[in-house]
């Protein structure tokens, strides 16, 4: 429990916080398992449709440090690869 009026704050922020942290986390992973389902399915063109809109969710959280920026743009590369391998086959 918090003994001053700006810890209690300070506990009331960190909570919300981490719960937008985890939707956003929740949004992106969810966003990349439908890339990664399209692509399995052998479905390019949807897999790209895919990819923008992951791609778009991975900028964002990567600008509002949800996660790292170079951890958006490595998330990113590999599903470009996995898109790019999947057309050449």
């Amino acid at each position: 429990m918090p003994n001053s009026k700006s810890a209690s704050k300070r506990l009331r922020q960190s909570i919300d916080c981490r719960d937008r942290n985890k939707s956003v986390k929740s949004a992106v992973k969810t966003q990349i398992k439908k890339v990664v389902a399209a692509v399995e399915s052998g479905d390019i063109a949807a897999a790209e449709d895919q990819f923008k809109v992951a791609a778009k969710r991975l900028d964002q959280a990567g600008a509002d440090f949800v996660i790292h920026p170079n951890a958006a743009a490595r998330q990113k590369s590999r599903l470009q690869r996995v898109i790019k391998k999947a057309k050449n086959v």
